[in-house]
């Protein structure tokens, strides 16, 4: 049976229905690539996905990015599978003052996965397995009509300019900088254009969220000043979709032209098990 691509909006966010992500068909494979290149957000509900089917659903679609799973035991089967959960090595919920649960609350920041590597994050795909009672959601804003709705004298000044991306800096807005000297040095600054066109819809787009620091070449009050204006009007209402999570749902986003930002729920009581692969942006390696 050919799978169902229903739009949540004209041209962001749509439901797939009927896909089963154990056994993808090439067919299945190309219609939702083209759905992904075409609303940036997927929806996949009702999946039975174990450790092994999100690893292989993931390479299905490119290369994947190694997750920054520091001081942790791992939790899950593979080590390249991202653990978005409030539970240690033993399934426990994890303390308050516990650093992976203070390193993971820059989850609920606005941004696009590994931006602060220099290879970023191109697709994620999200999976869950448990979800609290309330909260939790996560949101997603579109880039793309983002930008578009940017007016043209400012189209131009941000054309060409380059921002510095790095994990610290979203982390450090948040009061938590207990990183030792080698995980600093291991993910070093980076930098990316302010403003990309995506190599497959050739759509212009902003790339920005919290772990971008500062626009390079300018002073730092005048482009953290630039990139705060940017980030409230790409995070209006009108750009943003938000999904509340299910079990079993699959959400698939393009890194690329999108920013996310999980919302707050009851860590201390509640269990919340996500579990995330995500491919390399390998078009960022590419001449302009």
């Amino acid at each position: 049976m050919p799978i169902e691509v229903l739009p949540v909006r004209p041209s962001f966010v749509a439901r797939v229905i009927g896909a089963d992500l154990t056994a993808l068909s090439p067919a299945a494979t190309a219609a939702i690539g083209t759905a992904i290149d075409t609303y940036s957000v997927l929806i996949v509900p009702d999946q039975h996905l174990d450790d092994d089917h999100l690893l292989t659903l993931g390479k299905t679609f490119g290369d994947v990015e190694p997750p920054r799973n520091h001081r942790v035991v791992q939790r899950l089967k593979h080590a390249e599978l991202a653990d978005i959960s409030n539970l240690d090595a033993n399934n426990r919920l994890r303390a308050a003052d516990d650093h992976r649960r203070l390193d993971s609350l820059g989850n609920r920041l606005w941004h696009s996965d590994a931006s602060f590597r220099e290879v970023p994050g191109a697709l994620s795909m999200l999976f869950a397995h448990v979800v609290p009672p309330a909260g939790g959601e996560t949101e997603f804003a579109d880039l793309r009509a983002a930008y578009d709705a940017l007016d043209a004298p400012m189209q131009a000044r941000i054309e060409g300019l380059a921002v510095e991306h790095s994990i610290f800096h979203s982390r450090g807005q948040l009061g938590h900088t207990d990183y030792t000297d080698a995980e600093r040095a291991a993910l070093p600054p980076v930098l990316h254009p302010l403003v990309r066109v995506h190599p497959v819809s050739k759509r212009k787009t902003l790339y920005m969220g919290s772990h971008a620091s500062h626009i390079v070449g300018w002073p730092m009050p005048d482009g953290r000043l630039l990139l705060r204006d940017l980030m409230e009007h790409a995070t209006q209402r009108e750009f943003v979709y938000r999904h509340a999570w299910r079990v079993g749902d699959l959400v698939i986003w393009d890194n690329r032209c999108t920013m996310h930002r999980g919302r707050s729920y009851d860590d201390a009581t509640h269990p919340r098990d996500l579990r995330r692969v995500t491919t390399k942006d390998l078009s960022m390696l590419q001449p302009a």
